[in-house]
């Protein structure tokens, strides 16, 4: 089982940015995606952002339409880590923000992002709070 490690978070005016980063304690495979979801209080867990593929061919990744436009995912697979760079954090981007790795499922490789939002390994996370 690997092990996930969060860290960035806190405290942020509106209209200001974070980086939270994740760690994962061994290499992935090839085909894990790495993604994060958050969870606010009293709302259930949601998608964020998600990162997949095998190098050379370029990562694909995919976004929650409430930060697209607005947060970056991106993947060092040498180091292990992948980061989520938010932007223009509004209110109601404060949550809990999680760590996840998954593998594909299924004939098709899916990795059913929404429909499994508690499938795969994951982090403690870390608290992000927007907040004048």
């Amino acid at each position: 089982q690997v092990q996930l490690v969060e860290s960035g978070g806190g405290l942020v005016q509106p209209g200001g940015s974070l980086r939270l980063s994740c760690v994962a304690s061994k290499r992935l495979s090839g085909t894990d995606a790495m993604a994060w979801y958050r969870q606010a209080p009293g709302k259930e867990r949601e998608f964020v952002a998600a990162i997949w593929g095998t190098v050379p061919t370029p990562y694909s990744t995919r976004y929650a339409d409430s930060v697209k436009g607005r947060f970056t995912i991106s993947r060092d697979n040498d180091k292990k880590t992948v980061f989520l760079q938010m932007n223009t954090l509004k209110p109601e981007d404060t949550a809990i923000y999680l760590c996840n790795t998954r593998a594909p499922l299924g004939p098709a490789g899916r990795y059913f992002f929404d429909e499994y939002p508690r499938f795969g390994s994951w982090g403690q996370g870390k608290e992000v709070t927007v907040s004048s």
